[in-house]
């Protein structure tokens, strides 16, 4: 069938994207859906980070690529082997597929799937396949979902259903930002009341972890950016304290939990720093292949610290996406404030460099409902 998808064609362009178009928005083919595959109608999609480093060069991922992570939609058609999904219901996209066979899936979402990470990287789905074209020209998946599409198709282990009330453009930040964000503080930190949760890092991601931590009645969040906005908006969806890094380094300031969600090390080195002896320093940022960080190891045994990296927020979707859905349900998270904009998907190359500039906190493609903040 005939689509309309945006491709990244080339990584590692000079900004603004606005003017050196690294992204076309265009006609592609997209094949029928395999066995254990779903066909979705997209009708929303967020443009997180993740596409940013693919675009900018700092994830090296195959080109041409139908770009897009982030998502949900209409299930349109289903493959023979899929039975517990069905035409019409609404699915959120999930970019890391779980085997379930593999050892990493044994991990209780510890580990990333051995087999989807490999999938990712080559550009395919969970099982190998491809189904997208252009003139004949193989068009490489995005981390199994490319969601920045009028339809996709995707593997079943990449989907999970969502009731109907939950409106595109949150069930799409559910995909990424919160399982990501919400998933450090709720699956790795586990904070009780009186534990301090820092956040380095207000993207969406970050903010996700804001209202995470908010909702699981943390008494002390603090917030930590370079941009004074970010931390305005940061004390609006929950935060009690708000600093710059030079801020928090200067005051001293720790907490127990610190989550670094920039993908920048001098963040982590800010987020290992404000770390108080015994805490954890929770790493979800996702920096080039060549960053480096420069932390003491003494201070690790001196103060018996814990460092520990967060795939995805250590989720396993089809567990975390409906309690996520439960606590949006209950106005316990309030996940439509992660939300700056609502775009079209002609903006794409606009919306990069917004990004780029940290002047967004999630922008999210709508494909079919009206525009509006």
């Amino acid at each position: 069938m005939k689509i309309t998808g945006a491709v990244l064609e080339e990584s590692g362009r000079d900004r603004p994207f606005s003017q050196t178009r690294p992204i076309s928005v265009g006609e592609l083919d997209l094949g029928e859906p395999g066995p254990t595959e779903l066909l979705v109608k997209i009708e929303a999609a967020g443009i997180c980070h993740s596409d940013l480093s693919v675009v900018d060069g700092n994830r090296l991922r195959p080109t041409p690529m139908l770009l897009g992570h982030e998502a949900a939609g209409i299930v349109v058609a289903t493959g023979g082997a899929v039975v517990d999904i069905h035409p019409g219901q609404r699915v959120v996209m999930s970019f890391l597929p779980r085997c379930e066979q593999c050892g990493a899936c044994a991990e209780g979402g510890r580990l990333p799937c051995t087999t989807g990470t490999d999938a990712n990287n080559t550009g395919e789905l969970l099982h190998r396949t491809r189904h997208l074209s252009r003139e004949g020209e193989i068009i490489h998946h995005h981390l199994g979902v490319s969601g920045f599409a009028t339809h996709a198709v995707i593997d079943r282990a990449s989907a999970v259903p969502v009731e109907s009330d939950v409106p595109p453009d949150v069930a799409a930040v559910l995909g990424c930002a919160v399982l990501t964000g919400g998933g450090a503080v709720l699956n790795v930190a586990k904070p009780i009341p009186s534990d301090p949760v820092m956040i380095v890092g207000l993207g969406g991601v970050g903010m996700a972890g804001i209202i995470t931590a908010k909702a699981l009645d943390v008494e002390r969040i603090i917030a930590v950016d370079t941009v004074l906005e970010k931390l305005q908006q940061a004390a609006d969806l929950g935060a009690t304290e708000t600093y710059t890094p030079e801020q928090v380094v200067a005051l001293g300031v720790k907490a127990r939990y610190v989550i670094e969600c920039a993908g920048h090390p001098r963040a982590f080195e800010t987020a290992f720093v404000a770390t108080q002896p015994g805490g954890t320093t929770i790493s979800v940022g996702l920096p080039g292949p060549a960053a480096r960080a420069a932390i003491s190891p003494l201070t690790v045994t001196a103060e018996a610290r814990t460092v520990i990296g967060s795939y995805l927020g250590s989720a396993v979707p089809s567990r975390d996406i409906p309690r996520y859905t439960q606590m949006w349900r209950e106005g316990k998270l309030p996940v439509d404030k992660l939300i700056s904009s609502r775009i079209r998907l002609t903006e794409i190359n606009e919306a990069m460099d917004l990004l780029a500039e940290g002047l967004a906190i999630r922008q999210v493609i709508m494909f079919e409902e009206p525009l509006g903040e």
